[in-house]
This record gives structure tokens, sequence and C-alpha cells, in this order.
């Protein structure tokens, strides 16, 4: 129990910490293209999903919190839920080379499988370029953008920074419920939160 209570303490205190570059996301902004390398050793770029909903999802396969929404399929879940909707699910790893959960394409590819994950794409970032752009913190941290290109919610997953399985059904997802107030032209209640996990393992 130390060690979970430890754990989110401090993934909470990395959550805070200043990335190593200015992001250049803002709530209501507009969201910045991107080119990278997906799963599948070919280009993609945000631009190719213009007028269409796009979840970013900051994702890091040795992360407990990570685990924590793949290991119980909640991130499956959600993925397989709104591709269904419609909305595009890019998932992003900016893991550096030599730091813990640097994927290759091939690598990505069978975590993704072996996940039995559902995201449109898996992306790599290895330099943390777009991981900077969008000033992501932890993994996992969440992004929505609108059809017209704008940021409609940047934080945390759900409302209980823990890597406990358990704490899911006792949790507010926050992406889910942004999705849904979105899909159904509704404003976005709950526009921002406080980003939870491990800090995401940029270059040093």
């Amino acid at each position: 129990m130390f060690r979970n209570i430890l754990t989110g303490a401090l993934s909470i205190m990395m959550a805070s910490m200043p990335v190593a570059a200015q992001a250049e996301v803002t709530l209501g902004g507009q969201a910045p293209d991107f080119k990278l390398t997906d799963m599948h050793g070919k280009p993609a770029t945000l631009s190719r999903y213009k007028g269409k909903y796009v979840v970013l999802e900051w994702t890091n396969p040795k992360c407990p919190f990570v685990r924590k929404h793949y290991g119980s399929g909640n991130m499956q879940r959600l993925q397989r839920t709104y591709t269904k909707r419609g909305v595009v699910w890019l998932s992003i790893n900016s893991a550096a080379a030599g730091r813990e959960g640097y994927s290759t394409p091939e690598q990505a590819l069978a975590t993704s499988i072996e996940q039995k994950g559902a995201p449109t794409d898996v992306l790599l970032d290895p330099t943390g370029q777009v991981g900077h752009l969008y000033g992501a913190r932890t993994t996992p941290h969440m992004f929505i953008i609108s059809p017209a290109g704008r940021i409609l919610y940047m934080g945390g997953i759900d409302s209980i920074p823990s890597n406990k399985p358990e704490d899911l059904p006792k949790a507010k997802n926050f992406v889910a419920a942004a999705l849904n107030e979105a899909l159904a032209g509704k404003p976005v209640t709950v526009k921002t939160s406080m980003p939870y996990g491990c800090s995401v393992k940029y270059a040093l």
C-alpha cells in the first residue's frame, strides 16, 4: 500500500514539473501538425485526420500506470468505443533510444498486438519533438482535438491518480466524458485536469 501511495505521489509531482521545452499548445488553441513514423514504419501526420475528432494518448508499455489501463482492458475499450464512432485515436510513444519504453516500429506493432490494442495508429517520437510540442508530461497524458483542429481537452485520463486497476470503476473518465459531450454537440464540461502517470522518458 505504501509503495502505491508513494508511486502515486511521485507521479503527481512529476506531472507538475515543466517539460524541457515550452509547449506550443493551449486549451482552445490550434493543435500543431506533426509528422512521425508509425508502428508499420510509415510516415503519419496529424493533418491527415483534419475534419475528425482526434485523441492523442501518450504511452509507454513499461509504465505501471499504462499497464493499469491496458492490463485491465480499459484503454482498449475506450479505443474501440470511440473509433467505432469515427474518432481517430493516436497512441504516441516519446521514449528516447536507451530509455525505458523505447520502441522500434516492429516492437511497437508487437506490443499493440500483445495488448490487443485498438488505436487508429501507434506513432513513435524518439526525439521527443512532438511530446515537447504538446507539453506531454506523463504516460498516459491525453489530448482531444476537434474537427476544426482545436484542443478541446488536455490532461489526465481520469479522476483517480493511481496505478491500481481496482480504482477504475470509481474514477470519472475525463476523456470519455469529453468525447461523449463533443460528439453530442455539447460543450465539454471538464476541459483540463492534472495528468498523472510515469514521466515521459525523453532523451537526457
